[in-house]
């Protein structure tokens, strides 16, 4: 059967400008929106209709609008990044072989409602491709909707009825009833899309409705009468005109052939690699790509070199002479790519299976040295390979780069060769680029900014419980495999590496913050600490004891048991059978029993805080205490935490495995588990602790005096602060004005409202917002700060540490009003959070250089937050202390004194 689409281009324009990230191309030129427009036209041509069009509106007043002047009155003008991506886009249309529809007077609505009543009526099989629930109107026989995002599907009455609860012929009265504040068409006040299709139901249509509303009851009854003379109006304007003259009919709706030459050029300027591959492989416009899958996609700059796109030609080096012409090559670069394959996740316990080397993009090898599997071919003796390199990778004139380099790093130490000129990393340089994405792994990257898609691990090992390790991986798939992680690494460092030299303040970062840390946080996750495991044992020992005293203390409240590890059983317990007030709900609106959920009813039964306790205590124990021992590592006799440079937007390290960013200090059993961490016999552990740093970048940052001169003074700060806020002398300020002051002192950095300060005092609300109001009259420069903040935020799209680092807040120029507050206490926070990241970063690469012409007398063994853990001969604490205090204070120079808190113990506990 003959077969026309008719696409809703505005509708979908502005879907996929909501729907996909803010992408852009190297020139920053906006291109999400135009992106998954682009997909869905290629996807529509996929399906070879014989007609088609692409329909939008005119410039212009339309009928609508002489009906009624305030049509539409509401709508705020079109974005500035979507105002661009107009013209791209309807040049790519045409380039497409669209007709692109645009009729004076009417809206496209009309002009896609005319063509589709006239096809159907001339036999022709109509798709309307939309998202507009408008078009539900217009549901018959041989038309039908399809929204190519959601890949939902209109086709027939019964459809329309189970989707809207009315009948196609329906719709208009409904909308009508409903009224649209998008396009400022008045309706029935509180009349939402149940009361409507029940009125329907009941009268039939809108005649019958205004017939009936004498006799309809209640609040919504009266909404009802107070509008009866607009409704004929509200249908009028809610109805697609299906009579609109046209110079054609659907018949002249004809593809033109594509032109290939103007899409390779727009292709190429927008950054669209998959599409462009697929015309220069003679693919046509390519294959249907679901749009909903869109949010990776690529950012492939226009510019970019065909090589860093195409395809690799990857080597299994298998014998002594392609080895050395490998290392020739190396010797001849100004720089290669490394990368390992191992037969575990742990850096520290793998063993290694193979090298994968790349000197350009598109050209890589692999070396498999420990493939073990029937049939597996001779490979070179894995000391011989590491011997004959050695020479390159341990010259620090040689520039080596790789992704996640660290993990690398770790392996070949472990089996003897010590990295040195380790230059460039594609994780880091992704990071400092665009902190705020979730992802900075290889696939990803490849993904968004070479438009590739690279092989898996899963591909070439399996995945779940058939999973086999990469020593049983066939060496031709190893091969494919980790050559292009070479390759792909090369390629992505020549965009990235670009990009990171074009941002002057953010090269700075790379080069003398995150790239020099690397070795440092490798050699940290080395050292590793000792775990007293008798220690561990006793606690979760008692830990046991008490968690079986909370059970039968919450059986006997609740009078039954139940399983406190059940989140349902939990719910049902406390809200069904107790009937507690559900206050904190799940993201489907359903009873949360989260953490918050009972501590916002632990005030009004017993149980929710036998729960919360019982719930911290298993957590110590199975994350810590029963946990510990088995992490240590036999070769060691350590627990070796792995830090990631890339954890936290802020620059923030974290770590995991074990995760010791976690560990509790403000409860006693948080407390204790650090007593675990100890000191092996003659030595000592120190800790060194940055005091109140982020308020001090406050006081640095906002210039404010008063801040400033209480951070001068060297007295307790939160002590001072109450005394300004509460206006009395220093030595008279009570406890609780102390706790008052601290917690708007660390509330204002993490964005805390009257509101929240009022639940952490315990007071209320009023009160609270008239601490916040005294603390800003006595800390004016801090305001201002905040404000000014804001405001940059707002117009720049990011902020920046006092080093230069930048948080880009993607939801502060658009997204909802939630989104965009929390944007904006981001912006208040990130610069401090940010820098205090920074300021330990730059402390720990100048202390490590110190510390390496102290030999085995001390080494750092541990990073918290703002705390450096160490290690070293008891005689030799006082010189460690001298030393790593005055590095410490000296990594940044700030309006106020960086001050150091420390301490000596034999274990973590007594050194904190």
């Amino acid at each position: 059967m003959t077969r026309l689409v008719l696409i809703d281009g505005s509708s979908y324009l502005y879907r996929a400008f909501h729907a996909l990230p803010p992408l852009s191309n190297a020139q920053g030129e906006p291109t999400g929106a135009l992106f998954g427009v682009v997909n869905m036209l290629r996807a529509t041509l996929k399906e070879a209709p014989d007609y088609a069009a692409f329909v939008v509106d005119a410039p212009g007043r339309t009928f609508r609008d002489d009906l009624y002047p305030a049509y539409k009155a509401n709508r705020p003008p079109m974005p500035d990044e979507l105002r661009a991506q107009v013209e791209p886009m309807c040049a790519i249309v045409e380039a497409l072989g669209f007709p692109i529809l645009r009729v004076a007077g009417v809206e496209a609505d009309d002009v896609i409602g005319t063509l589709a009543v006239q096809a159907g009526e001339a036999g022709i099989a109509v798709t309307i491709s939309t998202g507009d629930k408008d078009f539900a109107q217009l549901v018959r026989p041989g038309i039908a909707l399809v929204n190519t995002m959601s890949g939902s599907r209109l086709d027939s009455e019964a459809a329309v009825l189970e989707k809207f609860g009315v009948r196609p012929d329906q719709i208009v009265d409904m909308l009508a009833l409903m009224g649209d504040s998008i396009d400022n068409i008045p309706g029935v006040a509180k009349c939402g899309p149940k009361t409507a299709a029940k009125w329907l139901a009941e009268y039939e249509s809108l005649d019958g409705v205004i017939a009936a509303a004498s006799g309809i009851k209640g609040k919504i009854g009266d909404n009802l009468r107070e509008v009866l003379e607009q409704l004929p109006l509200s249908r009028t304007l809610a109805t697609i005109r299906i009579d609109v003259p046209l110079d054609g009919g659907p018949d002249t709706l004809v593809l033109r052939p594509c032109d290939a030459e103007r899409l390779r050029v727009l292709y190429a300027r927008y950054g669209f690699t998959q599409a462009l591959r697929d015309l220069e492989a003679g693919a046509g416009p390519g294959p249907r790509t679901p749009v909903p899958e869109l949010a990776s996609a690529p950012l492939a700059p226009a510019s970019l070199d065909p090589v860093l796109t195409g395809p690799g030609e990857y080597e299994t080096v298998l014998t002594a002479d392609r080895l050395d012409a490998w290392i020739a090559r190396l010797r001849a670069a100004d720089e290669f790519a490394f990368d390992t394959e191992t037969d575990a996740l742990d850096a520290m316990r793998s063993g290694l299976v193979g090298l994968s080397l790349a000197v350009e993009p598109g050209r890589a090898a692999y070396i498999p040295l420990g493939h073990v599997y029937p049939g597996a071919p001779a490979q070179l003796d894995r000391d011989r390979v590491l011997d004959a390199l050695r020479p390159l990778l341990e010259d620090p004139a040689r520039r080596k780069l790789g992704q996640h380099g660290k993990y690398d790093l770790h392996v070949l130490r472990r089996h003897g060769v010590d990295v040195q000129g380790y230059a460039d990393d594609t994780l880091l340089e992704s990071f400092v680029l665009d902190a705020g994405i979730a992802r900075h792994d290889i696939d990803a990257l490849a993904r968004r900014h070479l438009g590739i898609e690279t092989i898996t691990f899963e591909q070439v090992a399996g995945k779940g419980a058939k999973q086999i390790s990469f020593a049983q991986v066939a060496i031709d798939d190893a091969t494919r495999y980790a050559a292009e992680d070479a390759d792909i690494t090369l390629r992505l460092h020549r965009v990235l590496g670009a990009r990171v030299a074009a941002e002057p303040a953010i090269e700075r970062v790379y080069r003398e913050i995150e790239i020099p840390l690397v070795p440092v946080l490798a050699r940290v996750e080395a050292n590793g600490v000792m775990v007293d495991v008798d220690e561990l044992r006793r606690q979760s020992a008692d830990l046991s004891r008490r968690m079986l005293a909370a059970q039968q203390t919450a059986t006997e409240l609740a009078g039954r048991s139940f399983n406190l590890d059940s989140p349902k059983q939990v719910c049902a317990l406390l809200f069904e059978e107790l009937g507690l007030p559900a206050l904190v709900k799940t993201p489907k609106g359903q009873p949360s029993a989260n953490e918050e959920a009972l501590e916002a009813i632990a005030d009004q039964h017993e149980l929710p805080r036998v729960i919360l306790d019982y719930r911290s205590l298993a957590k110590l124990r199975g994350t810590y205490t029963d946990k510990l021992p088995e992490m240590i590592n036999p070769d060691t006799g350590r627990v070796h935490t792995s830090y990631h440079q890339a954890g936290a937007a802020t620059g923030r390290l974290s770590s995991s495995d074990p995760n010791l960013q976690n560990i509790p200090i403000r409860t006693e059993d948080g407390r204790r588990i650090r007593r675990a961490f100890v000191a092996p016999p003659g030595r000592k552990l120190v800790a060194c602790d940055y005091s109140q740093i982020e308020l001090r970048i406050m006081a640095h940052l906002s210039g404010d005096a008063g801040l400033i001169g209480a951070f001068e003074s060297g007295v307790d700060v939160h002590r001072a602060t109450a005394a300004e806020v509460f206006a009395r002398p220093l030595d008279e300020v009570t406890g609780n004005e102390r706790r008052a002051a601290k917690a708007i002192n660390f509330g204002l950095m993490y964005g805390m409202s009257a509101f929240g300060l009022a639940r952490n005092l315990g007071i209320g609300r009023g009160e609270a917002q008239d601490y916040i109001a005294l603390y800003f009259s006595r800390y004016p420069g801090v305001r201002d700060f905040m404000d000014r903040t804001r405001q940059q935020a707002r117009e720049t799209g990011f902020v920046e540490t006092v080093f230069g680092r930048r948080l880009t807040l993607d939801f502060i120029q658009k997204g909802n009003a939630s989104q965009r507050a929390g944007a904006e206490r981001a912006a208040i926070n990130a610069p401090m959070q940010g820098t205090a990241a920074d300021i330990i970063k730059r402390a720990m690469i100048d202390i490590d250089h110190w510390l390496a012409g102290q030999a085995d007398r001390a080494r750092m063994i541990l990073q918290v937050h703002d705390e450096l853990v160490f290690e070293t001969d008891a005689d030799f604490v006082d010189v460690l202390l001298t030393e790593v205090v005055a590095r410490m204070t000296a990594a940044a120079e700030l309006r106020v004194p960086l001050v150091v808190d420390s301490g000596i113990g034999d274990n973590w506990d007594e050194a904190h």
